[in-house]
Order: C-alpha cells, then sequence, then structure tokens
C-alpha cells in the first residue's frame, strides 16, 4: 500500500549521470566474458547502488527513494541559447551501450527510475526537492553536482556519497563564498566552460562571490554597474549585461517541471531477489551477486568463470620496494589472516615456487600472496634442513612451515572462489602446479597476457623485463639463491628467510603489474582481445598439457635406427659426389669441398677462415650441384633423429607414459601458439621421413585420435585482406585453389593442369603471404632467380589486389607503429621505419602479422568453444599444431566429435567476423597421427 508523502517523510533523490560518470571514469574498464560487452561503467554504478542502499552514517535512511536520469542531449536550454553545452566531446563509444543498462540496473534494484525528454535530471531533482520541502518532508540530494547546491536549505541537503560527507548550507558558502540563494548569481557571473554557459568575461568565482555579497544580488549588481571601482570590471559588466542575465536562465534550475508522476509513486520498495539476481547474473557481476545475496539472505546463483567485477585495480599510490616488509606466513593463524584480507579485498595476486620449471614433475615448495602493493607474504611448505641453521628440525624440513596438507585444505576454498579473482604472471603454470595438489584455481587474470596484449612486438613479456621496463625495479635475481650449473640447488633448499625475500617479490611485482596493465587494456583499446582471445585460453592450454598425448617408445626406437641407416646412405651418396671422404657433419670439411674442390660460386669465409655453409648457401648451390641438396637431405634426417626420435624418448613422462608440450601463450607477435619441451609444432611434415614421425604418437587402448585442420586458412585470410575476386570464387566453390592460381597465373585450363605447374604456384600462394622474394622462391623451387621473379611478377599482375594490401598495410605501420588483425589484436612493428639489411625483414613480418595473426586469434577462439562444444562426449583436446587440433576420443564416437568440432572450428569467427571465403576443416582418424592427419 502507498503512503502518501507528507510530514516525517524522506525523499532521497540520486542523481543517476553523475554516478554512471563516475563509475565510468574512477573504475577500470570491464567487459562482459561471454560477447565482450563493455559493463565497467554498469558494474561501478550497481556497487555504488548497492552501497547507498546498505546504508550511509549520517544521513537518516529514505522513505521515498528514485534515481535521475538524463534523457538526452536537447532541453529546453538549448532552445534559450544553442551554444548550450556544444563544446562538450561525444560520449565515449564504450559508455554509449551501458547507459539503458543503468536504467535495467536501477529497476532491478526495483528503485524508481525517472527521465523527461526536454528537461535535465537536475530540473527533476529540484521540482522533487521542491515539492517534498511544500509538503513537509525533507530531501537528500545523493550528488555533488555544484549546479544542485542551489536547491541547498530548508529541508534539503546534499550527500557526497564518495566522500561520505553531507553538503549543507555552511558546505555551499565554503564551495561559492555564497549561501544557496546566492549560487545562481555567482554561477552567471562566472559562468561554466563545460556547460558553455559565457558568464562575464574574466571573472572567476572568488570575484563573482565578492560581487554579489558587495551589491546583494546579480539584478542589484547589473542595475548598479556604474558603482563598480574597478574600470575593467565595471565595463565588463556593463558591456556583457544581457549575457549574464542570459547565463542565469541558463543555470538557474527549472522548480516547476511538468511531471508525470508524483512524490506518492517513488516509496522504497524491496527488490526482487530473483530479478535483481537475475539481472546481476547476465551481466557476470560475480562480486557483487555474492555481497547482495549474503545481504538478502539468499543463496548466491551460479556464475559462469568470469572476471568479477568487484575485482579490478584501485587507484592506489606504489610505496617503494621493501624486502623486509614482506611477511613469513608460519602457522594457520597467520594463513587466516591473509585468507580473510583477500576476501575483504575481492583479489589477491598468487605465485608458486617449485623445485623445478617442468609442471608436470615440479614439487610445490611454497605460495606467495599479495592483496596490495608493498605488502606480501610467503607460505613456505616444504623447504628442507640445511646444515648451516642450527633451527631446523629432525623431520627434514624447516621448523616454522604449516604442515602441507593444512595448508592447502586452508587456501583451496579461497583459490577456487569464484568471487575472488586471483591474478598471476604466467598464470598457467601456477594454475598446473596447483591442479597437481587438487587446487582448480579460478577465475584468474594475468599479467603476461595483458602485456601480450598491450605491447605485442615491442619486448617479451617476462616478469623481469615487465619489472624493469613499467616499474623501475630489478627484481632479485634467481641465481642469488639458487646458483647455477652444477652447483646449483633447488628452491626447497634456499633458506627460509632469503626465500620469503625472493617469493613475496614476485607476488608483490605481479600485483603493481596488473594494476598498471589493467586501466591500458582499455585505454589502448585492447580489452577485447584479452578478454576472448587471451585470458579464456589459460585453463584451456593448461587441461591439454596436463591430458598430454601418448608415444610409443617402441616406435621411436625402430625410427631412430632407421634414420641412423638413411645417414649413412646418404653419407655414401655424398662421399661418392665429392670423390672422397669427409665428415659431412663438419661445416669446415664441407665448405672446403664445395668451394676448394668442386669451385661452387659464392664461397665466403668468416673470421675463423672456414667457409660458411648454412641452409640459405646451400639451397642456392642446391641449382647448381647435387651434393648440396644431399646434404641438406642428410642435415635434416640427422634433425629428426636427434630432435626427435631421440629426444622424444626422454620427455615420456614416466607417470602418465605421455608427453605434456608445455604453450607458450604470449611467445610469437601474431598471437600463434608456441610449443615447447617439447617442440611438437616443428615436426616437418613436408617430407615422408617428417611425416613418419606422427606415428609414433598414438591413441589409448580403446581410444581413436581424431585430427581436425583448417583448409589454407592464410590463403582465405589473404584473400579476406586483398579483395581477389578469382580466389574468392575458387574457395567459395571448393575448387583447388594452387590449381586456379596456375591457370589464373601462366593461362592454363584446369583440364590440362600438370602437378609441376600446380606445385609452383603453390610455393607462390604461400610464399607471398610471408613475403617471398625472387632470392627465396628460387630456393624453394630450386630454379634460376631470374625465372622466380618472373613468376612472381606475374602473380602481382594477376592478383593486383595482393599488392595493393602489402603497400596499405605497410604505409600503415609506418604511421602508427603497428598492425591489426581483423579480430582488433595488436602487432607492434618496431622496426618498420629502419634502414639497412633489418628494413626487409620488417616490412615482410609486417605484412604477414595481420594474416598469420588472424589465423592465429580464429583458431583461438576455437579452442576456447571447444571444452563446452565437446562437453557430452568422451574426448579430450590434446594437441594445436599450426591450424590443427588434435582429439582422442572413445571408439565409436568419432564422427560425433568431428561433427561438433568442425562446426566450432568453421564458424569461430562468428559472430565478430562475417568473411567472404567460407573457412573449411578437413578431418581425419586412426590410431596414431599419421593417418588422422
Amino acid at each position: 500500500m502507498t503512503t502518501r508523502f507528507g510530514k516525517g517523510c524522506h525523499l532521497h533523490l540520486i542523481d543517476g549521470s553523475a554516478f554512471i560518470f563516475r563509475a565510468f571514469h574512477a573504475l577500470p574498464p570491464l567487459t562482459r566474458k561471454s560477447d565482450g560487452l563493455p559493463i565497467g561503467a554498469v558494474s561501478g554504478f550497481c556497487n555504488m547502488l548497492q552501497k547507498y542502499i546498505e546504508g550511509n552514517p549520517g544521513v537518516e535512511p529514505p522513505t521515498h527513494l528514485a534515481v535521475i536520469f538524463d534523457k538526452g542531449s536537447h532541453t529546453f536550454r538549448n532552445d534559450m541559447y544553442d551554444q548550450y553545452k556544444a563544446n562538450r566531446s561525444e560520449m565515449p563509444e564504450d559508455l554509449r551501450p551501458q547507459i539503458p543498462l543503468t536504467r535495467r540496473a536501477t529497476e532491478a534494484f526495483n528503485i524508481a527510475c525517472k527521465e523527461m525528454e526536454g528537461y535535465e535530471a537536475d530540473d527533476m531533482i529540484a521540482t522533487l526537492a521542491v515539492q517534498a520541502r511544500a509538503a513537509g518532508g525533507t530531501c537528500t540530494i545523493v550528488s555533488s553536482d555544484k549546479d544542485l547546491m542551489q536547491l541547498v536549505g530548508d529541508g534539503v541537503q546534499m550527500f557526497d556519497q564518495m566522500k561520505n560527507s553531507v553538503i549543507d548550507r555552511e558546505g555551499v558558502e565554503a564551495k561559492f563564498g555564497v549561501g544557496p540563494e546566492r549560487v545562481v548569481d555567482v554561477q552567471a557571473l562566472a559562468g561554466d566552460s563545460v556547460d558553455n554557459v559565457p558568464g562575464a568575461p574574466g571573472i572567476g568565482v572568488k570575484t563573482a562571490a565578492l560581487l554579489i555579497n558587495e551589491f546583494g544580488s546579480l539584478e542589484d549588481l547589473l542595475d548598479r554597474a556604474e558603482e563598480v571601482p574597478q574600470p575593467k570590471r565595471r565595463q565588463t559588466l556593463i558591456d556583457h549585461a544581457d549575457q549574464i542575465r542570459l547565463s542565469k536562465r541558463l543555470v538557474q534550475l527549472d522548480e516547476e517541471t511538468p511531471l508525470d508522476f508524483t512524490l506518492d509513486d517513488l516509496e522504497v520498495r524491496d527488490p526482487d531477489p530473483e530479478v535483481l539476481l537475475g539481472f546481476l547474473q547476465e551481466m557476470e557481476f560475480r562480486t557483487i551477486v555474492k555481497r547482495i545475496s549474503d545481504h538478502l539472505n539468499v543463496e548466491a546463483p551460479a556464475l559462469p568463470d568470469t572476471n568479477p567485477a568487484g575485482a579490478e585495480p584501485d587507484e592506489i599510490e606504489q610505496p617503494p620496494f621493501d624486502h623486509d616488509a614482506y611477511e613469513t606466513i608460519t602457522d594457520a593463524e597467520g594463513l587466516q589472516t591473509w585468507i580473510d584480507r583477500i576476501y575483504e579485498r575481492g583479489y589477491v595476486a598468487v605465485d608458486t615456487e617449485t623445485t623445478g620449471l617442468n609442471e608436470m614433475t615440479a614439487d610445490l615448495v611454497g605460495v606467495c600472496l599479495s592483496v596490495q602493493p608493498g605488502q606480501a607474504a610467503y607460505l613456505p611448505l616444504i623447504h628442507k634442513k640445511s646444515a648451516e641453521d642450527d633451527l631446523f628440525s629432525e623431520e627434514g624440513l624447516a621448523d616454522g612451515q604449516m604442515p602441507l596438507d593444512d595448508a592447502l585444505a586452508m587456501l583451496k576454498p579461497m583459490l577456487e572462489d569464484s568471487s575472488i579473482l586471483k591474478i598471476g604472471q604466467n598464470m598457467k603454470y601456477d594454475a598446473k602446479i596447483l591442479a597437481r595438489v587438487g587446487i582448480d584455481v579460478a577465475p584468474i587474470d594475468d599479467t603476461m597476457l595483458m602485456s601480450y596484449a598491450l605491447n605485442a612486438g615491442l619486448h617479451n613479456h617476462g616478469m623481469d623485463t615487465l619489472s624493469e621496463r613499467y616499474l623501475s625495479h630489478i627484481p632479485v635475481p634467481i641465481k642469488e639463491l639458487i646458483g647455477s650449473g652444477k652447483s646449483q640447488i633447488t628452491f626447497d633448499r634456499v633458506p627460509v628467510e632469503k626465500a620469503t625475500k625472493y617469493a613475496a617479490e614476485d607476488a608483490d611485482i605481479t600485483l603493481r603489474l596488473w594494476h598498471s596493465f589493467k586501466p591500458q587494456l582499455h585505454r589502448k583499446q585492447v580489452t577485447t582481445v584479452y578478454e576472448t582471445l587471451e585470458r579464456p585460453l589459460i585453463p584451456v592450454l593448461a587441461r591439454m598439457e596436463m591430458a598430454g598425448v601418448k608415444v610409443d617408445r617402441h616406435v621411436l626406437q625402430q625410427m631412430s635406427s632407421a634414420f641412423a641407416q638413411k645417414m649413412v646412405q646418404l653419407e655414401e651418396e655424398i662421399h661418392e659426389l665429392a670423390g672422397e671422404d669427409f665428415k659431412v657433419g663438419s661445416p669446415k670439411q664441407l665448405g672446403e669441398i664445395l668451394f676448394d674442390k668442386l669451385n661452387l660460386p659464392g664461397g665466403k669465409k668468416g673470421k675463423t677462415g672456414a667457409y660458411a655453409t648454412g641452409a640459405d648457401i646451400l639451397e642456392d648451390l642446391a641449382t647448381e650441384h647435387d651434393l648440396p641438396g644431399r646434404v641438406l637431405d642428410w642435415r635434416q634426417v640427422s634433425k629428426l633423429k636427434s630432435t626427435y626420435t631421440d629426444a622424444l624418448q626422454d620427455h615420456i613422462n614416466a607417470e602418465t607414459g605421455r608427453v605434456h608440450t608445455s604453450y607458450s601463450i604470449a611467445g610469437a607477435n601474431t598471437g600463434r601458439l608456441a610449443s615447447t619441451d617439447p617442440n611438437l609444432q616443428n615436426i616437418p611434415i613436408r617430407t615422408e621421413e617428417g611425416r613418419r614421425i606422427r606415428q609414433a604418437f598414438i591413441a589409448e587402448e580403446g581410444k581413436t585420435l581424431v585430427a581436425l585442420d583448417y583448409s589454407q586458412i592464410e590463403l582465405r585470410i589473404l584473400t579476406q585482406f586483398a579483395d581477389i575476386p578469382a580466389m574468392e570464387k575458387a574457395f567459395r566453390d571448393g575448387e583447388d585453389i594452387h590449381a586456379t592460381t596456375a591457370s589464373e597465373m601462366f593461362e592454363v585450363p584446369l583440364d590440362q593442369m600438370t602437378p609441376e605447374i600446380r606445385r609452383r604456384a603453390k610455393a607462390i600462394n604461400f610464399g607471398v603471404i610471408y613475403g617471398i622474394s625472387g632470392f627465396g622462391l628460387a630456393r624453394n623451387l630450386r630454379i634460376p632467380r631470374d625465372e622466380a621473379q618472373g613468376f612472381i611478377d606475374r602473380y602481382f599482375e594477376r592478383f593486383p589486389g595482393i599488392k595493393d594490401y602489402m603497400s596499405e598495410t605497410t604505409k600503415f605501420a609506418k604511421e602508427h607503429g603497428y598492425v591489426q588483425t581483423l579480430f582488433g589484436r595488436k602487432i607492434h612493428t618496431p622496426e618498420i621505419n629502419a634502414k639497412g639489411p633489418t628494413a626487409g625483414f620488417a616490412r615482410r613480418a609486417a605484412i604477414n602479422a595481420p594474416i598469420q595473426g588472424t589465423a592465429a586469434d580464429v583458431i583461438r577462439r576455437a579452442m576456447i568453444r571447444m571444452d563446452d562444444a565437446i562437453a557430452d562426449l568422451p574426448a579430450r583436446m590434446l594437441l594445436q599444431v599450426h591450424d590443427e587440433l588434435l582429439f582422442e576420443v572413445e571408439k565409436g564416437h568419432e564422427d560425433a566429435l568431428i561433427a561438433k568440432a568442425r562446426e566450432v572450428m568453421e564458424e569461430a569467427h562468428i559472430p565478430v567476423l562475417t568473411l567472404d571465403v567460407p573457412l573449411t576443416v578437413d578431418a581425419g582418424q586412426g590410431p596414431n597421427w599419421a593417418e588422422a592427419h
């Protein structure tokens, strides 16, 4: 039942626009994980609204409440003065879509939400305040806007929520030098540059207050302007009297706005928990959902794994680094104190210390925590006793450490709590270490990936580099603690006191970097890249790496033996071609054979006096003589043996029987993933020997390996960038693109195409993507250089769009210092304006980066979506190799997996991009990788 507004009632009017802009500018940006929608201002708005509702000391709670918004930019003041607010800048693009969401938020809180066409929110607030006073009630205006201070007095006050302070008559006088009833007079004289209110030129607030206090009112001042003693001021008032009177009409609030509702309609109402929490859940506001659920005493709904809205960097001062200020957590009480601080903060920087760098074999030694710059702690767990320290216990572990299981039991709820954001540097490593002790850490932020999204191409993204570059701080070198070479020890042998200073510093640095990088994501317009292509990939890769892929040691041993025999056979052929025996693996002896004995051209000696015999030189010489080609073949087989069939055996995990590669998310500038320890992406597949290595990668018993590979994705993306009608048609019609290219270039009908002509077109197609020169193409095809250059010239003649793309991309890179993928990833090109040998490389890299980077973004998006897509299948994703994904699936489910995975991959660009050329995916299956590919 509605209570009639009258004596004893207290109306609160929230300046909605002020809330929005304060939230937008005061807080770092945030996007909704599910679709990249900007929601930072909405998050701040909801937090401010909820904080207000929970109560404000010194302010009587409301009986009636409304949030008042500006309806539009045009009001009656624009009709009065067409330059009113004319110099205001356009609303930021990422704020515009949030405005209607703040209205929805207000309604979700069950608070009256009011706006009116042709009038400003301030006019509605003025009218309501006057009505409340006239009805015998009181009014609190929740705002710090100076324009509303003219309303203060006689039952009307203002409240600045950010400062938690009431603005009464004394507060207004302190601000303007006059009482509330004369505020408009001062504003009329002083003008307002923000709203483009002209005022009196040269007269500011202090001078205006002096004049009004002396003459009593603006009208009296203007009528008696001749009495003003200062000549310049006097003349200004006389010359600009009409302008000043106009200014007063502009700043005077309309207290008779024709409202279509009454005070009675603004009675305070409790929110409907289902409606409110439903809206907040839709926005993916994790922290505020928890807080409001607790406030309403209802169970919080489950939310997807997103960045908690409340876990954003604060605008705080970063103190100097002080290693002596770091704490060592030695018992449960100390750990609980830190956990309580983490919950109070809503986020924590986390780092793990381990016995090694291999996440699948290293032991957890300790955990580092930081909730505020300069405040960090280290929780040691398994540091060993030392002969140099008498304080160690007899059990082999250092004193002052919690039992491992007890510490993990306390940490686990917090590290898995969806309301607490966990911040790390290369968080994938820590997530895997913690997963192995039973902790599924989430949600997470990663400073390494923030740096990568912001600065790809400018520098590496390791902690030491970032700390020195952005914090002007050189971290303690790990070698100072563990040494190097044969004398190196593991971290569990480092004394706890020394370990604390090193380890806690890591967490401290990480948190400081987060405070620095998080707001920059928005300012540099890479928030969407980070939130949709970088951060969500961390748990996906962690799961893939921990799953690994089974490798048959016996097959590798057989291959190593076969490669050894092949090397012997090639050596015999090389010796026969050379006319003598020599050590093929010796660059010095090979150079003497090539240039002294066979007199091949191009021999150049280095500082050591030996001839250079690198691959590029041998590729050139292969067009002149058979021996260099055989040496290249020998080197290839030798590398396959040493790098793969021999080395892979050492990488088989003793516990799992599988190989667990590690993916570097921030390794390549273009967004491509890099595989290390071991590198599974460089296994050659162009030769029969290279392809055979994949036979050693096998499915578990009862399962099948399934491979899905994008078909010529980079050529398709090049076609999109360069607008090549012939190629677009070929891709849409499902034609052989290399045959089509050959037909266009060499004017050979498709039905008369030969394998050799197609092979040359294929080499050019792929070579152009990487900016290949006639020199490089000659090497690849082993043909004369002028013939190769002729092919490239003809290619550009037939496809002029490619030449235009190259020119425009290079120009853009030179002007902006970066290039972009179709998804907005920025790849910086610092060497693009360099002179000399690096100029050509920089140009080729800039041309290729948008193409390769877009392809990398596409497969990242596919990987991120894949887990949900195949969740109902007995399958898991194991490997990503360039444009290919490898899965392991129970037999009988292969076709279902292929159907779902293919759909995800072929639609990975949707809804962000609409491609003129369709993406297509080839699929295969088999007991091993070779047969599946």
